[in-house]
């Protein structure tokens, strides 16, 4: 229990730092693909469902990012990382954050 509340206060404080922005800069783009890996390997060690980990982590990109397509990229490749073998943070990022 405190692994995932640690989990979740650290990913909710990277998503509202990156929150108050008007525009999504490449850079945003590229730090919330990181965070979603990092919070897809987190949640999948603490053996979270796949439908938690979408609904979790979907609010952290929908939070995050202002531009519509953006999300929507953000969302698919989020499916893609919660489908995928790979479950390391590092793993997830190589394959789609590069």
């Amino acid at each position: 229990m405190k692994k995932t509340l640690l989990a979740v206060a650290s990913i909710s404080l990277a998503a509202f730092a990156y929150a108050n922005t008007t525009f999504d800069s490449k850079e945003l783009i590229h730090q919330q693909c990181q965070i979603s890996a990092q919070a897809v390997s987190t949640l999948k060690g603490l053996r979270y469902g796949n439908t938690s980990i979408r609904k979790d982590v979907t609010s952290l990109i929908n939070a995050s990012l202002k531009v519509q397509e953006n999300k929507e990229a953000a969302q698919q490749t989020l499916s893609k990382m919660i489908d995928e073998q790979v479950s390391t943070t590092s793993g997830l990022e190589a394959k789609y954050c590069s």
